[in-house]
């Protein structure tokens, strides 16, 4: 997978983008519709009017640009076209004098900029967009939702495919969430203090669902969703760009730069997942894993403090990354890293996850006692992954007919058609 750019633009047309206005017309717009819908969801203070004059400049594209040709400068034509279409609502509402002291005045004497911003420069506008899309006061299941189709640029319908979910679900997932904000009267900015905080780890942890859908994927025919990662992955860069001085911004960057590498070796020629242990690791994307480092070293560079969950696990997996082979794996940092994560971020995931790294690192009985303990877990009761730890952990210590129930009990779990496939192999060979 090619690395995305950390704020796309579209500065120019492309040369035979005029034999196809429409294609040309759905690229730019796909990329440059998070940019527009943020700068005017500042002017309106509601992302979904600002969405629906995003949409409308989009119609004026699909009349015009067939007719007239595409513009030079695609992206700041729909800017442009945007903004105006926001000037004319606040004009016809009935507020309008007040509206027109406070935004219309600045607006008709401040032209809007002939090129788009340079990739770099990322306007403040977004970071409120991104902030607003994962506000609290939405179900994680709405602000996935609205951050693929705000920042991602996906349609309804691609949201539905990417989580197997019916497109009219996440039409009234997105809609509510629409209403909720504007109901609640969310404010569009960026919060400080004690607010930031909280609400960062609610952007952090949507982005990094979005990659964990993508990366192993919970129902389905197929266990991995490129696209989805992809998506996440831009949308860490950039929020990384709009906050260059958060560690955990840059330390869930580097996370998912270092999972992203190694995407493909972890699915064979017929899309059955691979295991670690059994990787082709010349696989691995190095320019990613250059990525994850060079992000991580941004984490430690900016913490004052102990490190972060996200940081955690991103040193975690730059442990694998390292390591040119599974026997190089430096498993007792990671059991000690899990153990810090287990301390800063207590979750029974993380303690399975830990028992894997003690028993790569301590043998395998000690990774079961872990394991064992968390039985009783209500959380995990359904989770297949907790039999298929075990059922690994006693294929190692020799236990063939227990490991064989665990892998059957896994993969009657098991959502994904994939992994269901593959741990009933592992059961029918459980060594």
């Amino acid at each position: 997978m090619e690395p995305q750019p950390t704020a796309p633009h579209a500065t120019a047309a492309p040369r035979d983008a005029t034999a196809d206005p429409r294609h040309a017309i759905d690229t730019v717009f796909r990329l440059e519709s998070p940019r527009i819908i943020a700068a005017v969801a500042r002017l309106v203070r509601d992302v979904g009017i600002a969405e629906e004059l995003a949409q409308d400049a989009l119609v004026a594209a699909l009349e015009q640009w067939p007719r007239d040709g595409v513009p030079d400068n695609p992206g700041a034509w729909l800017m442009t076209t945007a903004r105006h279409r926001a000037v004319d609502l606040i004009r016809r509402r009935e507020n309008y004098a007040r509206k027109l002291a406070e935004i219309g005045r600045t607006l008709e004497t401040t032209a809007p900029p002939e090129e788009p911003a340079d990739p770099d420069d990322i306007d403040d506008d977004l970071l409120r967009l991104v902030f607003t899309a994962c506000h609290p006061v939405l179900s994680a299941e709405a602000r996935i939702a609205l951050t693929l189709r705000l920042l991602g640029g996906l349609t309804t319908a691609e949201i539905a495919r990417a989580f197997l979910v019916p497109e009219p679900t996440v039409a009234q997932r997105i809609v509510r969430a629409k209403k909720t904000l504007a109901t609640r009267n969310i404010a569009f900015e960026v919060p400080y203090g004690p607010e930031r905080e909280a609400r960062l780890g609610s952007v952090l942890d949507v982005i990094y669902l979005i990659f964990n859908e993508g990366y192993a994927a919970t129902a389905g025919d197929d266990w991995l969703r490129p696209a989805l990662c992809e998506d996440a992955l831009r949308l860490a860069r950039v929020l990384s760009s709009l906050m260059p001085k958060e560690p955990e911004v840059h330390a869930l960057t580097s996370l998912l730069e270092f999972q992203a590498s190694r995407a493909a070796a972890r699915t064979g020629p017929d899309g059955a997942p691979v295991l670690l242990r059994d990787q082709n690791r010349r696989r691995w994307n190095r320019m990613l894993v250059a990525r994850g480092i060079t992000a991580l070293h941004r984490a430690d560079a900016t913490s004052t403090g102990a490190p972060g969950p996200y940081a955690l696990q991103a040193a975690i997996a730059a442990c694998h990354a390292h390591a040119y082979t599974y026997e190089e794996t430096d498993w007792t940092s990671i059991a000690t890293l899990y153990g810090l994560l287990a301390v800063r971020a207590p979750s029974p995931v993380v303690e399975l996850n830990r028992a894997v790294a003690v028993s790569m690192a301590h043998g395998p009985a000690q990774g079961l006692a872990i394991v064992d303990a968390l039985a009783a877990e209500p959380t995990l009761r359904d989770y297949h992954l907790l039999p298929s730890v075990r059922g690994d952990l006693l294929a190692r210590l020799g236990r063939t007919a227990e490991a064989r129930e665990e892998f059957v009990r896994a993969a009657e779990l098991a959502r994904n058609e994939r992994e269901r496939e593959f741990l009933l192999r592992r059961a029918a060979d459980p060594s």
